[in-house]
């Protein structure tokens, strides 16, 4: 007996997605999409067909809302002033570990 269960949502025909929301899943979701439209998920996790169907409708469900969650925008934030001081404490170590590589020239003294 065969408990794998596809599912397919009809991205063009769904009444609950307005014209916006069909476009954002198409465009984030191309690789689970068919050529008709149709976001196609498949379940073949658990041993009876009632609990993969349940897994499909979870997934379809997710894959939704994950397409359709704003990304948080990034707030620009500044370095601290600790973070400055030891940037520039790094960068004078470094450079006094170059220095210190520099052969004296006995002509320049």
């Amino acid at each position: 007996m065969e408990t794998a269960v596809i599912g397919y949502l009809d991205i063009n025909a769904s009444q609950l997605l307005d014209e916006e929301q069909k476009a954002t899943i198409k465009e984030k979701l191309p690789n689970r999409i068919n050529n008709e439209g149709m976001l196609f998920v498949k379940s073949q996790t658990y041993r009876t067909q009632l609990e993969n169907k349940d897994e499909v409708i979870n997934k379809i469900n997710e894959l939704v809302t994950k397409a359709l969650a704003k990304k948080k925008k990034r707030k620009p934030t500044r370095a601290t002033k600790a973070a400055k001081e030891k940037r520039l404490a790094f960068k004078k170590l470094k450079g006094e570990i170059k220095e210190g590589r520099r052969r004296i020239d006995p002509h320049n003294m």
